[in-house]
């Protein structure tokens, strides 16, 4: 198995997609338990909810799972919540806060290296490389982090999730005008609730790769799994209909991420 995916556009878009593989190497399932196994924690169908959506933008796709190795933490395996509940670079429990791993079975430090250097590695080098040839195309490169989560998660956040959570690192990550046009858009749907650097501000790779300064620029989106699943439990089922709408804003956030850094000078 291949550690990642790229479907190549010609747009100044990049669509990141670290947690919708499912894949894991069969000595390190059977080192989890039977939580473990489930794979509870992972973007079901985000994949799907966004096909077709931009065909001109790029598509960088993780194919593990974050119980391998979390693609969106930082490498260092330093915490991006400080003093909040979040999991780890390699996790070892999952969003409830429960073991995920049979008793002594979780990864040593030699373990996390090797799984650094096959999995994590490859995926942020193919960002990279992408964001660096859309960037040479058109001066200016978007990158949007596509996430999502089940809405109520008390170990990680009170209450209930709102449906979008854009993620700017405080407008850091991208030009104030495209967070501005990005959360325009979901303020105007009705129906739908959101927030802006709320609980979820930006994964590593947002925080990463977002440098405005130098032409490229980084969003992150969550979006509440209730939003598009049937149930917010096994089997993950997606829902036509609920995608069916949720989709028309999502588009909508794309073209203008899009159109809109076409303006912005490089």
């Amino acid at each position: 198995m291949e550690p990642v995916s790229i479907a190549r556009g010609d747009s100044c878009l990049v669509l990141a997609m670290p947690h919708t593989g499912t894949w894991m190497p069969e000595s390190a399932m059977m080192a989890l338990n039977d939580r473990g196994r489930q794979l509870t924690d992972t973007d079901w169908h985000i994949d799907q909810l966004y096909a077709g959506l931009m065909p001109d933008a790029t598509i960088v796709a993780a194919n593990f799972h974050r119980y391998l190795i979390d693609a969106n933490r930082d490498p260092r395996g330093e915490s991006l919540y400080p003093g909040q509940n979040t999991t780890q670079l390699c996790p070892v429990t999952d969003f409830d806060g429960a073991p995920i791993y049979a008793a002594g079975q979780e990864p040593d430090a030699n373990e996390v290296a090797a799984r650094l250097a096959a999995f994590h590695r490859p995926y942020h080098a193919a960002i990279e490389a992408e964001l660096m040839r859309v960037k040479e195309a058109h001066g200016i490169a978007v990158l949007y982090d596509c996430h999502s989560i089940r809405s109520e998660i008390s170990f990680l956040f009170d209450g209930v999730l709102p449906d979008f959570s854009i993620g700017t690192n405080f407008g850091v990550t991208c030009a104030s005008t495209l967070e501005a046009a990005v959360q325009g858009i979901c303020a105007r749907d009705d129906g739908y609730t959101h927030v802006l650097n709320g609980r979820f501000r930006g994964g590593w790779t947002t925080r990463h790769y977002g440098q405005p300064e130098k032409g490229i620029h980084a969003i992150q989106m969550e979006l509440a799994q209730s939003a598009y699943l049937e149930n917010e439990t096994s089997p993950w089922r997606y829902s036509t209909t609920k995608a069916t709408r949720l989709r028309r804003p999502l588009k909508d956030i794309l073209n203008v991420l899009k159109n809109t850094a076409q303006e912005i000078d490089p």
